[in-house]
């Protein structure tokens, strides 16, 4: 089995599918890795690192797709639709891809590869249990992402995060507002307050608020009914507009209150919700931030645009839209143990070629979304408008597992 790794094009992106390290267990099933020239080292991963453990150079991209067998990507197609378009004239038949492809934001790009004969895993749908943690991608760089918000609006705010008291006089600490305790948001409340600001937290799920207060910050409690903040697959869900409006009222006096407001509120394959309106931006001090991490989505805050610096009557608005690859070397690092991880589970105990088993496996199932020139996964075709694949008889169903479903990403809303 052949398994390359290639140069990331979308732009800024400095991440790495694959770092170094990852070869070691993957040599051990036999699997020989080839590496586009290149690859790692905007995440600081040169070639010769990719040679002392035992991987092949190549000049290419093109001769990275033509020699393997399966190709490891941050970015495929959906996930990169203007520069990614050159893998379409790449891919061959049956070869297996595997990465993020944005499939809930961009489901015809999901086709455009089934049409090409293309096997397509996309990470980014990792059910949320137990044995599937570590491959889950979505938290492992929101980790980054929630710790980088952080960084980034304390580099910006006017004042500084800590309490001081010095001969000059007492400065008073920063006060920040996170709202949405998914693993960006818990991360982010962490850092601030590792910073020294008093931080609030705020989540629609109950459960959520003691591990706001966990991590020492104080857990914000409208007392709003949300009737259930995630899906079966433990990720967010629309909770309609009308709770929006009611979050909206309830949260403006918050947001007025704080000096730094980072939203994390996302819903896969959705636009993200309106959390924040103009007003209550409106009344926010002149020099207090805001940092709107869902902005790729539509946003939660009204005045905010994607990667656009937003100077709005002097509140400073910022959404950025790939903050993991602003870290790359750890974010790589984290996205390359998850790939790794989901590559091994494919692999049976004592073989060392792949099995693709939807109907035995809930994480292959759960992520395969093309295959033998079609969409296979039923929520994508419903995307698309396509009928649903008829399911395996009762019999042969994936056994579930009864086991802990890990908080949703961003529940904030």
């Amino acid at each position: 089995m052949i398994i390359a790794v290639v140069r990331e094009n979308f732009p800024g992106e400095k991440r790495v599918a694959l770092i170094p390290a990852s070869l070691v267990p993957l040599r051990k099933i036999d699997a020989e890795i080839v590496v586009e020239t290149g690859a790692g080292v905007a995440a600081g991963f040169p070639d010769a690192d990719y040679e002392a453990a035992g991987a092949k150079i190549v000049p290419s991209r093109a001769d990275a797709f033509a020699q393997a067998d399966v190709v490891l990507q941050v970015r495929s197609l959906g996930s990169n639709p203007v520069a990614g378009r050159v893998d379409l004239d790449l891919v061959k038949p049956g070869q297996i891809l595997i990465g993020g492809c944005d499939p809930l934001g961009n489901p015809a790009a999901i086709q455009e590869m089934a049409a090409k004969g293309a096997t397509q895993f996309a990470l980014e749908l990792i059910p949320r249990i137990t044995r599937a943690q570590s491959m889950d991608i979505l938290s492992s760089q929101a980790t980054i992402t929630g710790y980088r918000a952080v960084l980034i609006a304390a580099t910006e705010l006017h004042k500084i995060f800590p309490l001081m008291m010095t001969a000059a006089g007492t400065l008073s600490p920063a006060k920040v507002f996170v709202i949405g305790a998914g693993v960006a948001g818990l991360q982010a409340i962490a850092t601030a307050k590792r910073l020294g600001a008093v931080v609030l937290g705020y989540d629609v799920r109950k459960e959520a608020q003691e591990q706001i207060e966990s991590l020492g910050a104080k857990a914000v409690d409208f007392q709003l009914e949300s009737g259930g903040a995630q899906d079966k697959g433990g990720y967010a869900k629309d909770l309609g507009e009308e709770f929006y409006k009611k979050q909206r009222e309830f949260m403006a006096n918050t947001v007025r209150e704080c000096d730094v407001v980072i939203t994390t509120a996302a819903i896969p394959g959705k636009k993200s919700p309106l959390l924040v309106n103009t007003a209550a931006v409106n009344g926010m001090r002149p020099g207090s931030i805001v940092v709107d991490l869902a902005a790729e989505r539509g946003g939660n805050v009204e005045p905010s645009e994607a990667d656009v610096r937003v100077d709005h009557n002097g509140v400073l608005i910022l959404g950025p839209t790939n903050l993991p690859a602003e870290v790359p070397q750890h974010a790589s690092q984290m996205f390359s143990g998850n790939i790794t991880k989901f590559l091994l589970n494919l692999v049976k105990k004592g073989e060392k070629e792949l099995t693709i088993d939807p109907e035995k496996d809930e994480i292959v199932a759960g992520t395969l979304v093309a295959r033998g020139g079609d969409v296979v996964s039923n929520r994508i075709r419903e995307m698309l408008g396509m009928p649903p694949i008829v399911p395996p008889e009762p019999n042969d169903k994936i056994p579930l597992e009864d086991e802990p479903t890990p908080p949703a990403e961003g529940n904030a809303s």
